[in-house]
């Protein structure tokens, strides 16, 4: 009887004002960056490694950094689709080449490093995107589960890490770009597995900032908001969706060239000084808190 009142100071009660209409939101138009509309040659000559770079962010991500004058190598356990996207990008005049690459594979992993360093001579970046998703309550993820997330995610980040930064050391310089995610920083629903694994990647792009920097190896990570691709399309729910977009203050999803601007800034020497840091991309959801439709009072 008491739900639509409040208790005063007084102790009596008082009828609270009716609850607001909830207005729709428009969601705001966003215009994706154009690999063409930002070259500038901030990578000009450096030979750069992407993993999972066969579709989505990667695919991006070596486009972005091809049109910025890097050598790039298409690295994907999916050798059809990083083949072909290593073709295309040689087709529009940039220097690209794809090898088959499984990253929870050391033999495979060392593979790649050394077909790289005969087909370009050296490594100056190496961005750790290949990944996995899930979205299964703690409760219900299978052993089976647990370990090919942990295996994909952290341990094929740790197994790139070391096979180039060790090829690294050798020339005193590079850059190393992990992406992480925000499921590493928060507790969520869904994200036992995937969310624990970001999370190690988060650490372990510390540990490797604190231990490289005296190598001249710079390591950082991007750590997204949900993205438009294949994999969020898979694994977020519309219940997901509706969470995020409820949580995030600029209300969308964020584009793939988004996420691959960041880790050109990162990779390159304008983030000179930047070190053992995790850059949120994520339409402000890290940073909110209380937030409500003040038009709607």
């Amino acid at each position: 009887m008491f739900k639509d009142a409040a208790m005063l100071s007084n102790g009596q009660l008082a009828e609270l004002p009716a609850p607001p209409v909830p207005r729709e939101r428009a969601t705001p138009e966003v215009t994706p960056l154009t690999a063409e509309a930002i070259s500038s040659g901030r990578l000009q000559d450096k030979v750069a490694i992407i993993t999972g770079a066969a579709t989505g962010i990667g695919r991006t991500i070596a486009s972005l950094f091809a049109a910025e004058g890097a050598r790039v190598v298409v690295a994907d356990i999916d050798d059809e689709r990083g083949s072909r996207t290593a073709t295309e990008l040689s087709a529009d005049g940039w220097n690209a080449w794809s090898t088959t690459t499984d990253i929870t594979r050391p033999a495979q992993v060392q593979s790649l490093i050394d077909g790289t360093l005969a087909k370009y001579g050296r490594i100056d970046v190496l961005v750790n995107n290949a990944g996995a998703g899930l979205n299964r309550p703690f409760i219900d993820t299978t052993l089976e589960e647990w370990q090919r997330l942990i295996d994909v995610v952290l341990t094929g980040t740790f197994l790139c890490s070391q096979a180039a930064a060790k090829c690294m050391l050798t020339r005193g310089s590079g850059a190393i770009v992990n992406i992480a995610s925000i499921s590493g920083q928060y507790g969520a629903q869904g994200r036992a597995a995937y969310g624990s694994a970001k999370a190690g990647v988060i650490q372990l792009t510390k540990i490797m900032a604190v231990e490289l920097a005296s190598k001249g190896i710079r390591v950082n990570a991007v750590s997204p908001g949900p993205v438009v691709t294949e994999q969020s399309l898979s694994t977020h729910t519309a219940a997901t969706r509706q969470a995020y977009l409820d949580r995030i203050p600029l209300h969308r999803y964020g584009e793939r060239s988004e996420i691959a601007a960041a880790a050109l800034f990162l990779a390159s020497d304008e983030a000179s000084f930047i070190h053992g840091h995790i850059l949120n991309v994520d339409g402000g959801f890290a940073s909110a808190g209380l937030m409500f439709d003040a038009a709607a009072e």
